[in-house]
């Protein structure tokens, strides 16, 4: 069956109403990993192709292809969240009464993203930077012209959109993540009071991407804020819960809503485990005990990642 076959019958296994039980032993796990598998070697062949004088094959990284990740729940419902090669992540947003089903669920989610973004309409074009550029000026309240100012907000993002020019929405997206968690991190204000050049901070993170360090200097700058307002990790945790709740039940791309998830997760047991640090220097009172069960008990409800009950 050659790919445009298989394709339509992916598509129309995944357009089907979700209590049509005629598909159910279609491997939607199995669809999703082959079509990726099949796109890496796609790029493979052609970026070979392009190099003079190659010979031979170069390794093809299929090993974690797919990271799926199932939140910790004790019963249903359950909650499994598959991450594509590119880092872009969907999740399911049935309730699903096993774990099983959830992977499942997931996977159909992102199979039909995936599938979809192969489409000319998701490509990149000047009319659909055009109609992006004058649908955030409406939102936003500010001036089309701007657009051309890269001082501006919207002139961010139109260089942003310019620089993926003829990529997909899907690519576009998993860029845009990193500087999303940056703005909402505080970072990219920072680089302008430091006078930093928005193209040049464009040109740095597209680079770079998220990676492990960048988490982390996240969650220190959280952590620092825990420490002058107390409390006010487990108040921004519990609405990042709610926001990537509301996203995966509406079959949204969660990559975003995740993140921040986690960094602020990781801020809470940096600041859970440096207060118990505290505790365990400072001779035993009893305001010990009335000033540790607060953040003892926060600490063990977000960690167990109740994510679907708020």
């Amino acid at each position: 069956m050659n790919e445009g076959r298989v394709e339509e019958s992916i598509m129309s296994y995944l357009s089907q109403s979700e209590t049509d039980t005629g598909n159910k032993d279609l491997n939607v796990v199995a669809f999703l990993h082959n079509f990726w598998e099949q796109k890496q070697e796609d790029q493979f062949n052609s970026s070979s192709d392009q190099s003079d004088g190659f010979v031979g094959k170069a390794a093809r990284p299929t090993e974690s292809l797919l990271l799926y990740e199932s939140a910790p729940s004790p019963c249903p419902p359950y909650v499994c969240y598959v991450t594509l090669p590119g880092g872009s992540c969907f999740g399911n947003y049935k309730d699903c009464d096993t774990q099983a089903e959830a992977r499942r669920d997931a996977a159909r989610v992102a199979l039909m993203n995936s599938v979809v973004n192969k489409l000319p309409c998701r490509q990149i074009s000047p009319q659909f930077i055009s109609h992006s550029l004058q649908q955030a000026a409406r939102e936003s309240a500010v001036l089309f012209a701007d657009a051309s100012d890269s001082s501006t907000s919207i002139g961010t993002y139109s260089l942003l959109l310019h620089s993926y020019m003829g990529r997909t929405m899907l690519e576009f997206q998993e860029m845009m993540t990193v500087f999303q968690l940056l703005h909402w991190n505080g970072t990219l204000k920072a680089l302008g009071e430091r006078k930093c050049s928005r193209q040049s901070v464009i040109a740095y993170y597209s680079q770079r991407g998220l990676d492990e360090c960048m988490r982390s200097s996240m969650a220190l700058d959280w952590l620092g804020r825990e420490q002058r307002s107390p409390g006010l990790l487990g108040v921004e945790l519990q609405a990042a819960q709610r926001e990537l709740a509301s996203a995966r039940r509406q079959g949204m791309e969660l990559r975003f809503y995740k993140e921040k998830t986690e960094i602020l997760s990781l801020a809470l047991s940096q600041a859970y485990v440096h207060h118990t640090a505290e505790v365990f220097s400072d001779p035993p009172s009893h305001t010990y005990k009335q000033e540790q069960l607060p953040l003892h008990t926060l600490y063990s409800q977000d960690m167990e990642a109740k994510i679907i009950r708020q």
